[in-house]
């Protein structure tokens, strides 16, 4: 099990804030509120200032910098000016979906949100973590994969993924199979557990059982600091931003699935060419599913 303490201090800073904010006290997500809420206009505030708009102390204000591995006050403004720098050159169609919306609108939106998900988890991603995840995937024996609602999809796409290379993973989705199955694991298995807020009970339940047998343990998840995470022997981080008409269901699915696509893609390239020869042979098995002579006909 792994103690998940400071985010990754290289990746985005407001990505950071997003991912500790449950974690924070009170005192300390009101901060946080205000540096997400406007970060160039708290890049030109002393601290004296930044506490008083958070009706805090500028005592909390450098235990927050801390939080999110930053030093200090004044290297928390230089790194907000520069982030807000770079947000300003790229055109803004973000935003929450409202009501009155067009239908261009809410595409606009939609495609903006799903794309900075995997522009933001891809720069935040601990790549030597999910390196260890891939050498674990590659040599076990066995993969269960927990998740529940929006998540469970997610699972089942990995393991449809691993058993096209040959890979045994089982995906589960109701907890009574899934804790039946993190029972029977055991010390070269691995576990891997997939949940947006990292608080859904049934899937923590289960990674915990699981590495109570022995079984390799990963949390994907987008709070490093979740019960989730506080579970896994390794954890590996999204960075969607839920809104009030997404929330649980699609840009944090999006960001999932390039996290899961990561992994596979490791896995597969540790394994070949058995991988390569499992897809081609999978791929000729579903053939006769498609209807001859159309251009996606692998026979043209």
């Amino acid at each position: 099990m792994t103690s998940v303490t400071s985010p990754d201090p290289t990746g985005p800073l407001l990505v950071r804030v997003r991912a500790v904010m449950p974690a924070l006290a009170p005192a300390e997500q009101r901060v946080a509120n205000a540096v997400l809420a406007d970060p160039g206009g708290v890049a030109a505030m002393t601290i004296s200032e930044l506490a008083e708009v958070a009706s805090t102390s500028e005592t909390t204000v450098i235990r927050f910098c801390k939080q999110i591995g930053v030093p200090g006050y004044p290297q928390l403004r230089l790194q907000l000016a520069a982030q807000s720098a770079q947000e300003s050159m790229r055109p803004e169609v973000g935003g929450d979906i409202e009501p009155g919306d067009s239908l261009a609108d809410v595409v606009g939106k939609v495609a903006f949100a799903d794309e900075r998900a995997v522009r933001e988890t891809a720069q935040q991603l601990d790549v030597d973590a999910l390196a260890k995840v891939v050498a674990a995937v590659a040599k076990a024996p066995r993969v269960d994969l927990y998740g529940s609602a929006a998540s469970s999809f997610v699972a089942l796409d990995l393991q449809q993924k691993l058993h096209r290379i040959r890979r045994v993973a089982f995906a589960w989705s109701d907890v009574h199979v899934a804790l039946t199955s993190a029972a029977l694991l055991g010390k070269d298995d691995v576990a891997i557990g997939i949940s947006h807020t990292g608080t859904t009970v049934e899937v923590i339940e289960a990674l915990e059982l699981a590495g109570k047998h022995g079984a390799t343990t990963v949390a994907v998840t987008n709070f490093p600091r979740s019960p989730l995470a506080q579970a896994a022997d390794l954890v590996l981080t999204t960075a969607a931003r839920e809104t009030t008409y997404r929330s649980g269901a699609m840009s944090s699915r999006i960001a999932q699935l390039m996290v899961i696509d990561c992994l596979f893609i490791g896995v597969a390239q540790s394994v070949m060419p058995d991988a390569r020869k499992a897809l081609e042979e999978t791929a000729i098995a579903v053939r006769g599913h498609r209807v001859k002579g159309s251009v996606n006909d692998p026979q043209n």
